[in-house]
């Protein structure tokens, strides 16, 4: 499967984004779906994943009550609406995408089997 973000830009501290991902293929639904970051000199944090299905979700606590993720398998598009930025939210951002369950590894990059180019989120404060 292909990954497509987009939806990045600049917002000030306290605004909203709405970031997309939008796979090819025929089989989006029995991909779960992850959404990282990576800021400037930082490692690739984890923010937020989905089950194919759509039936459960996991945020990082430093999201938690300000993102949401969700994904419409009829479009083969996720996304991750971002409420109430801080500048340190301030990174790309990637989608990813993982074959077979995630309900252990969900928030480890390096068990996703495929990743979008990325989308540059910047929080002005």
């Amino acid at each position: 499967v292909q990954l497509q973000a987009s939806g990045g830009g600049l917002v000030q501290a306290g605004g909203s984004l709405r970031l997309s991902c939008a796979a090819s293929g025929r089989t989006f639904s029995t991909y779960a779906m992850g959404w990282f970051r990576q800021a400037p000199g930082k490692e690739r944090e984890f923010v937020a994943a989905i089950t194919g299905s759509g039936g459960s979700t996991w945020y990082a606590d430093s999201v938690k009550g300000r993102f949401t993720i969700s994904r419409d398998n009829a479009k083969n598009v996720g996304y991750l609406q971002m409420n109430s930025l801080k500048s340190e939210d301030t990174a790309v951002y990637y989608c990813a995408a993982k074959s077979g369950s995630i309900f252990t590894v969900y928030g480890f990059s390096r068990y996703y089997n495929y990743w979008g180019q990325g989308t540059q989120v910047t929080v002005s404060s």
